[in-house]
């Protein structure tokens, strides 16, 4: 089981911040650092009740990281659809696997927070799916579009005429991770684009009724279930003694209760235990998400206990 670290730097946190929290995870040996692509603070989670000091780029901060790290892999789960047009962002994805060394990796999704989008004037359609298809089938696309070839595309909402589909990702393919719980468009899709399926925040049944979905999709579409890499991101809070558990769950703004008995949380013996439970349901990889980038401690505890 890869176990990764997942991080909400709009919670509060600069570069600098995400910097140290990277570095720790890499020197603890953790498999990814990946982080969310939001431009607005929530208020319902973390310590920082304001977001200060405000958001910072995912991808300008992932291309910051390939240049300052050396062995984990970089990623989003995921960017929005509706603010990273297909074109560009196929570039941005590209440049930073470059800059890395081969260790990017896209996470891509709907979008979903109107707020973030009315604070910074950025249009959020009622209707959003279409734009994801398309996205993905551009992406994939100029990537996969042979070298000394054009890409040409038109949908609903892009069009592009006689691309030349550069730069090319030095991985090929480049990991590509689809996530959600829709019954059926989603699951065609990550068996139509994705090389990781991801099934967040959701019970231990939920899991296994989307990992099956996937699994059939895939063998609809052609390939075998186990051709696509399944993974689960969960908020995590441990402590080493129960007292320490419930006061980490408080500072990030999350049920102790909850975290039981749905994520990531307790004694690390008792996250582990989830986790391997996991690894039975199909699980490849895990995604730990850690609210407080300031809590190197919490890193280190996990790696003691799980790595």
């Amino acid at each position: 089981m890869e176990v990764c670290v997942f991080t909400e730097p709009q919670q509060g946190a600069d570069y600098l911040t995400q910097l140290a929290h990277a570095r720790t995870a890499e020197e603890l040996g953790f498999t990814g650092w990946f982080r969310s692509d939001h431009y607005l603070h929530m208020a319902h989670m973390g310590p920082n009740a304001d977001g200060m000091p405000g958001p910072t780029d995912a991808w300008t901060t992932l291309a910051g990281l390939a240049r300052e790290t050396e062995r984990l892999r970089l990623g989003t789960l995921v960017s929005s659809a509706t603010y990273r047009h297909p074109g560009i962002l196929a570039i941005q994805v590209a440049q930073v696997d470059a800059m890395s060394g081969g260790r990017a990796e896209l996470g891509l999704g709907t979008g979903w927070f109107e707020a973030e989008h009315a604070a910074y004037g950025i249009p959020f359609p009622k209707r959003r799916f279409g734009l994801l298809e398309e996205e993905l089938a551009i992406i994939t696309g100029l990537w996969t579009t042979p070298l000394g070839d054009t890409f040409s595309f038109e949908g609903e909402h892009y069009r592009l005429a006689d691309s030349p589909a550069l730069p090319k990702p030095v991985q090929r393919p480049l990991p590509l991770i689809i996530g959600g719980l829709g019954p059926a468009r989603t699951p065609a899709l990550a068996a139509r684009y994705a090389t990781e399926y991801n099934a967040g925040f959701v019970d231990e049944p939920t899991i296994r009724e989307a990992f099956a979905r996937v699994g059939d999709a895939a063998e609809e579409a052609g390939r075998a279930r186990t051709g696509l890499r399944y993974s689960i991101a969960q908020p995590v809070a441990v402590g080493r003694t129960e007292a320490a558990f419930r006061a980490r769950a408080e500072r990030i703004g999350a049920d102790p209760e909850h975290l039981r008995a749905v994520n990531l949380g307790g004694t690390i013996a008792e996250v582990g235990d989830r986790i391997g439970r996991y690894a039975d349901l199909g699980a490849d990889r895990v995604y730990l998400q850690c609210i407080d980038l300031h809590d190197l401690d919490l890193l280190a505890e996990l790696a003691d206990g799980l790595l």
